[in-house]
C-alpha cells in the first residue's frame, strides 16, 4: 500500500468528526438494499483477526429468530461484488443460518475510505482486543503518517494509553499469540513487557503463566522477583532452546509455532489460518 499522508479526506464525508460511528448505518438518505449474501466478501484489510466462536452462534441464533436489525454496510467493485465496510459479523452469522440475501446500504468509497474506516470503526466499537488494536494504531501510524498524538485524540484515547498499547508489539511473537487467543490477558502481557531488557526471564515468565494460570498480580510480582534474581543454568539453557527451535520450525513449515513447556513435557503448537493451508501441512507432516 503507497503511503498517505493523513487519513482521506472524503473520510469525514463517511464518519463525521464527533458522530457516532452509527450515523454511518442510520441516515436518512441511504436506501437498504437486500444483496444476495454470495456477491458479498470480507474486507481483506479487516483489522479484527478473531470472532469469538460461542459469540457468533449466539449473534446467529438472534438473526434466525429476528433477523438482521442493522444493515450492513458495503462498497461495490467494478465486478458487481461488494466488500464490507462495517457488520462483518453480521454477515459470519447469516451465512450460519443460511440467509439467501441480507440487508445492506452501499456507500460510494474509494479503497482507501473503505480501508480507513474499517480499522476506526472497529476501534470505536470496542470490538477489537488489546493487539488488533496495536496493529491497527501501528497501520494509522506507519501506512497513513499519523501521529500517536493524532492518533489518540481521534479515538478519543489518552495518549499514554496509545503509546502503552503498541508496546504490545514489542513482545516475542509467541507471547503475542497466547494474547490474541486468550491464554494471557493485557496485565499479563505488561508484566512480560517489564522484562523486555531481560529476555531469558521473560520466558521463564511466560512459561509460568501458562502453567500455572497466574493472576495478573501474581504476575506483577513474579516479574519484580525475576528482575533481582540470577537464572539457572537449566532453565537458562531451556529458554535458549525453545528460541532456537521456534524459528527452525517455523521455516519449516512456512506457519506460526510456539512451544511451552520445557525439554520433558509441553506442546508444540502449530498454527494455519485457510483449508489450504491446513491440508499442506497434514501432508508434510504424514511424509
Amino acid at each position: 500500500m503507497s503511503k498517505t499522508k493523513g487519513l482521506g479526506k472524503g473520510f469525514d464525508s463517511l464518519v463525521p468528526v464527533g458522530s457516532s460511528i452509527d450515523i454511518v448505518s442510520t441516515t436518512k438518505h441511504d436506501k437498504i438494499q437486500h444483496i444476495a449474501i454470495k456477491n458479498i466478501k470480507a474486507n481483506q484489510s479487516q483489522p479484527r483477526e478473531n470472532f469469538d466462536a460461542k459469540e457468533l452462534a449466539q449473534l446467529a441464533q438472534s438473526i434466525k429468530e429476528q433477523g438482521i436489525l442493522q444493515p450492513i454496510i458495503v462498497s461495490q467493485d467494478e465486478q458487481n461484488m461488494y466488500t464490507i465496510i462495517a457488520g462483518e459479523r453480521r454477515w459470519r452469522a447469516a451465512e450460519q443460518v443460511n440467509l439467501k440475501t441480507v440487508p445492506v446500504i452501499v456507500k460510494d468509497v474509494t479503497e482507501l475510505q473503505s480501508l480507513e474506516f474499517s480499522i476506526l470503526e472497529n476501534v470505536q466499537r470496542a470490538d477489537l482486543n488489546a493487539l488488533e488494536l496495536a496493529k491497527s494504531i501501528q497501520r494509522l501510524h506507519i501506512d497513513y503518517q499519523q501521529s500517536y498524538e493524532d492518533i489518540a485524540k481521534r479515538l478519543g484515547k489518552a495518549y499514554t494509553t496509545i503509546v502503552n498499547t503498541m508496546r504490545l508489539l514489542q513482545l516475542p511473537a509467541d507471547m503475542q499469540k497466547s494474547l490474541q487467543d486468550g491464554d494471557i490477558t493485557e496485565g499479563h502481557a505488561r508484566a512480560l513487557l517489564s522484562l523486555a531488557k531481560h529476555p531469558l526471564k521473560q520466558k521463564i515468565l511466560y512459561k509460568e503463566l501458562l502453567k500455572n494460570k497466574l493472576s495478573v498480580r501474581q504476575a506483577e510480582v513474579r516479574a519484580q522477583s525475576l528482575k533481582g534474581n540470577k537464572i539457572s543454568k537449566v532453565a537458562a539453557e531451556q529458554v535458549k532452546k525453545t528460541n532456537k527451535t521456534v524459528p527452525l520450525l517455523t521455516k519449516k513449515y512456512g506457519v506460526p509455532v510456539a512451544i511451552s513447556g520445557n525439554t520433558k513435557q509441553g506442546r508444540i503448537i502449530i498454527r494455519y489460518s485457510s483449508n489450504d493451508e491446513y491440508k499442506r501441512l497434514i501432508k508434510q507432516l504424514q511424509d
